[in-house]
């Protein structure tokens, strides 16, 4: 049973990941910043992977794989490392880890709009209709009609929201653009050069904007620190990897379902860690924001 549904218990996983590293990352930003958390933890990751795929295949670096995986692997790095996550993990200053990953229940239906364009691939009425109830989901959790107004508005920043949208667009892309390059090439080796892309990129951002000061300062800050190593290991070394892993041993849609139960995952430890409060209205519309996402792909 395992055997048979491998992509599907990987992507599994990668949800309980995906929540552990947004907890680890929301704290981090929050103490150093969002631009240094993001450089450090991809040169952790870098470290871990490196170190991984020497005992696993014999190789410290990617350099078995092919011109072709190195270009398209590299444009998912640059658009969902550098671009997607800068902008995520501004978010999680803004208006924290549980809004910012439910955004991110958009994902899978971005990843298949964008895989109907690019690959070919089909839609139906049942995924039209998903979308639809992804997006009411999320409307009920970040609109409110407060009482005497006329209009909803929003309940949290909107500058937060805009940037988790953007995040998730991010990584719709980044996903599509990774099972292009990758084919059936190891999915750890496939994560590091998008991995080596991001930190060149974001190494780039910080000197055009002149940050490496923050980056400098950043590793003086202990709790930081530990959050971030915390963060890399199940974010872009295990997360990120066993998502590949996942996208590569089913189809990506299904992949893509699995990982967005994370918006469901993340409410217990906010409540019990982070003391937030969160409201029936909130958990209802991360529950049906995930179930859109299971329709989307029925």
């Amino acid at each position: 049973m395992f055997t048979n549904h491998i992509g599907e218990f990987a992507a599994l996983f990668t949800a309980f990941c995906w929540t552990a590293t947004a907890l680890a990352f929301e704290s981090a930003s929050n103490k150093v910043g969002s631009i240094a958390v993001n450089i450090i933890r991809l040169c952790f990751a870098l470290v871990f992977l490196s170190t991984f795929t020497l005992i696993t295949r014999g190789y410290l670096l990617p350099v078995d794989a092919s011109p072709h995986a190195w270009l398209w692997l590299s444009v998912s790095g640059i658009i969902g490392f550098v671009l997607g996550d800068l902008f995520l993990f501004e978010s999680f200053i803004i208006v924290g880890s549980r809004i910012s990953m439910l955004m991110m229940t958009l994902v899978p239906p971005m990843t298949a709009l964008i895989s109907w364009v690019m690959l070919g691939e089909t839609l139906n009425l049942a995924s039209i209709m998903g979308m639809i109830l992804t997006l009411s989901g999320i409307a009920l959790v970040i609109l409110n009609k407060r009482d005497g107004e006329k209009f909803y508005s929003f309940n949290h920043p909107v500058k937060g929201i805009l940037f988790a949208f953007l995040g998730a667009v991010g990584q719709a892309v980044g996903l599509v653009f990774s099972k292009v390059g990758m084919g059936n090439y190891n999915a750890f080796a496939a994560t590091q050069i998008r991995i080596i892309t991001g930190i060149i990129g974001f190494a780039i951002v910080i000197t055009l904007w002149k940050k490496w000061g923050n980056i400098s300062a950043a590793f003086k800050n202990t709790k930081a620190i530990k959050r971030i190593t915390v963060g890399s290991v199940f974010g872009p070394f295990l997360g990120v990897s066993f998502s590949l892993y996942a996208v590569q041993h089913t189809s990506a849609g299904i992949a893509s379902t699995i990982m967005a139960i994370t918006p469901v995952l993340i409410i217990p430890p906010a409540i019990l860690f982070k003391k937030e409060k969160v409201t029936l209205r909130e958990i209802i519309g991360a529950v049906i924001s995930v179930v859109g996402v299971a329709l989307f792909f029925i």
